[in-house]
């Protein structure tokens, strides 16, 4: 489609909704004083009707679609605890161009009763948070399809070192469409088949992030459709509140179309290092010389690129962990039969430091900086001697590494299951008192995370990489380092989600209880009191609520959420 057909295709569009609406609310005939008025529901009901019998006899059909596979395919995400039926769309729209999602955003927000619009990438969510019950669901990747009114969605600028990227791409095609020309971005996530806008509206963390800061930190312009349908391009120097709202804001007060992402030359070699520990205080007393800024770290301090860590309630979670495979084994036969005694003998409970160190292509660093690096790592850190193991991988294998686990999944049937996911913030000074409670009791004592499928992660972060003007939320305290915990489950056999469940909310009340300040990332509440009082607080909360009213003041973007309604309190 080229860009005059699709303008002009938007233009007709508009002019339709503007008529339905129009037909809508000052042309609909009167109610008779004994009939009870629509309730919110059933008029969106009926708009979204209109809008769908207007559209179906003009040349934008195409682009929306009402059957039961649609819907349906929109009413479920990765974590599939939603019921398909609750969480169904009265339709899915399928835009070529930011305009058309204006469009539909415009046509909502006039209307007298809004009906709701999420955007969905790849439906990674956990919780149904990009659903629109009796609304309806933009497919973000139909921007970058066959009738896409631009040629291409991703384009860098070596000169500049930056790439500009569809919200709708995939990280690893960034990944890819950089390394083209010796680039990279800095900042990751460690599963790349998420969508850019999807992340930024959440954080985007993995291991690099002690050092350059979530992927929220590393933008330099949007391009953002507000609530209201306004396209706007901001930053941190033009409309700078929009910018920052958007950035961690959870879809509520606009749909990323573009983002611009700084790039950096890009290595060629990661040397991937995997120590076992025995106990918490040492992983994170090491994890932290390691993120240090060189102060206290000493020979340590910035010698790893990516730094992450693991808690191994059954030592077979290591070796046979679908989330970091490698080309070949990390392990031998003797190792595992070393791993498992190491195991028995530290009470059921091991600790893994993983981490990288990059070198060769663009990069500064050669291969020879990072055999001694690796000497450094295996001389002062004070992990069970006789367990480092170290592989040698391309940058692109390292990135990319869950990708691997994925397919194998996929392949044995166990991808497409609730996924009971529980991530947490945790400030440094009680890290190690919810070790105790936590990886040493909730998840030992019933029945262990790891043997159920899934990963526990645990790694520090520097406070000072994170902006804090935009709207993620960390941990209500003073310390400089705080831990990101993700607790990543599959419930596969009967009664694993309910367990787990169990298990996630036993979490918290231990957090409670103990006075430990956490904080979700990925959140989910049930109410919009939750939100405010669990998630934000107060003075956060009165800044997410001025901004709702500012770009999304009918509550039309992401309802799926829980944390606003209309109409909008």
């Amino acid at each position: 489609m080229t860009m005059a057909r699709a303008t002009t295709t938007t233009v007709a569009l508009c002019f339709l909704l503007s008529c339905v609406f129009s037909a809508l609310t000052v042309d609909r005939p009167t109610l008779a004083a004994s009939a009870p008025p629509p309730t919110a529901s059933s008029t969106s009901s009926i708009i979204i009707d209109d809008i769908i019998r207007v559209l179906a006899d003009t040349t934008t059909a195409a682009r929306i679609r009402t059957d039961a596979e649609a819907t349906a395919q929109s009413s479920t995400d990765f974590g599939t605890n939603v019921t398909v039926d609750a969480a169904r769309p009265a339709a899915v729209f399928y835009p070529s161009c930011a305009a058309d999602i204006a469009a539909l955003l415009r046509a909502s927000s006039a209307s007298a009763s809004p009906f709701p619009v999420s955007a969905r990438g790849r439906g990674h969510s956990t919780q149904g948070q990009a659903t629109a019950p009796g609304g309806v669901v933009i497919d973000m990747a139909s921007l970058a399809g066959p009738h896409s009114a631009t040629a291409s969605r991703l384009a860098v600028s070596v000169d500049w070192r930056y790439i500009d990227a569809g919200g709708e791409q995939l990280w690893v095609d960034v990944l890819q469409a950089a390394l083209a020309h010796g680039l990279t971005p800095r900042s990751w996530t460690d599963y790349l088949r998420l969508t850019v806008g999807g992340t930024l509206s959440n954080a985007g963390i993995s291991g690099q992030a002690f050092r350059h800061g979530p992927q929220i930190s590393n933008v330099l312009e949007l391009d953002v459709v507000t609530g209201t349908g306004e396209v706007v391009t901001c930053s941190k120097h033009k409309d700078a509140d929009l910018f920052h709202a958007v950035l961690g804001g959870l879809g509520q007060f606009g749909i990323i179309t573009r983002a611009r992402i700084p790039l950096a030359p890009a290595p060629a070699r990661a040397r991937w290092v995997r120590l076992l520990y025995t106990g918490a205080a040492d992983l994170t007393a090491d994890q932290e010389r390691l993120i240090d800024d060189g102060r206290r770290g000493g020979a340590l301090a910035g010698l790893m690129d990516y730094v992450e860590g693991s808690v191994l309630t059954d030592f077979q979670s290591l070796i046979g962990s679908w989330r970091s495979q490698p080309p070949s084994s990390f392990y031998s036969a003797a190792d595992a039969a070393g791993i498992a005694a190491l195991a028995k003998e530290a009470g059921g409970v091991l600790y893994c430091l993983e981490g990288a160190l990059y070198y060769g292509g663009a990069s500064d660093t050669t291969a020879a900086d990072v055999d001694k690096g690796v000497e450094v790592l295996v001389r002062e850190l004070r992990y069970a001697r006789g367990f480092a193991f170290v592989q040698d991988v391309s940058y692109v294998q390292f990135l990319d590494r869950v990708s691997a686990g994925e397919r194998k999944l996929r392949g044995e049937g166990l991808w497409d299951v609730p996924h009971p996911w529980l991530n947490l913030f945790l400030p440094r000074s009680h890290i190690l008192d919810f070790a105790a409670g936590v990886f040493h009791g909730v998840l030992l004592h019933t029945g262990g995370a790891a043997s159920s499928g899934g990963p526990v992660l645990v790694y520090p972060m520097n406070r000072g990489k994170w902006d804090g003007a935009t709207s993620a939320v960390l941990p209500d305290d003073e310390d400089e380092v705080f831990y990101t915990v993700g607790i990543l489950r599959s419930a596969v056999a009967d009664g694993d989600l309910r367990r787990m469940e169990e298990q996630n909310a036993e979490v918290a009340r231990f957090c409670e209880a103990a006075g430990i300040p956490c904080t979700q990332y990925l959140p989910y509440y049930a109410t919009q009191a939750e939100w405010a009082a669990r998630h934000f607080g107060p003075r956060r909360w009165d800044t997410f609520l001025r901004r709702k009213r500012k770009y999304d003041p009918m509550a039309i973007l992401s309802r799926g959420q829980r944390i606003f309604s209309y109409p909008l309190a």
